[in-house]
């Protein structure tokens, strides 16, 4: 059974850097990707970046480009995305996403199978 535990999620100010991390497991074999997604309160959930695990590409949404990177530690079945130059339009709850049936620079087309239950990243002053 798949299990994504999210965990990192704080409260910071604006131009702060948050690490968050995923803890992956229950795969039968090796994924085709995961990644991240967030939903901010009254929004749906959108893409933020996602990992292919057989050539390690990376993808991001434009609004976390240059500021957000997903990063893996295969032997721990672990990713994490940090998190650098941080807005208050950042704030939202972070999903980690596995297995990805799509990963590409096209983040509308993105498509997975199970989240996990979220970590909050609340950016303030």
């Amino acid at each position: 059974q798949v299990q994504l535990v999210e965990s990192g999620g704080d409260r910071v100010q604006p131009g702060g850097s948050l690490t968050l991390s995923c803890d992956a497991s229950g795969f039968r074999k090796d994924y085709y990707a995961i990644g991240w997604y967030r939903q901010a309160p009254g929004k749906e959930r959108e893409g933020v970046s996602c990992m292919r695990t057989s050539d390690g590409a990376t993808y991001y949404d434009d609004s976390v480009k240059e500021r957000f990177t997903i990063s893996r530690d295969r032997a721990k079945n672990i990713v994490y995305l940090r998190m650098n130059s941080l807005k208050p339009e950042d704030t939202a709850t972070y999903y980690c996403v596995a297995p990805m049936a799509m990963c590409s620079p096209y983040v509308g087309l993105w498509k997975y199978d199970s989240s996990g239950r979220g970590t909050q990243v609340t950016v303030s002053s």
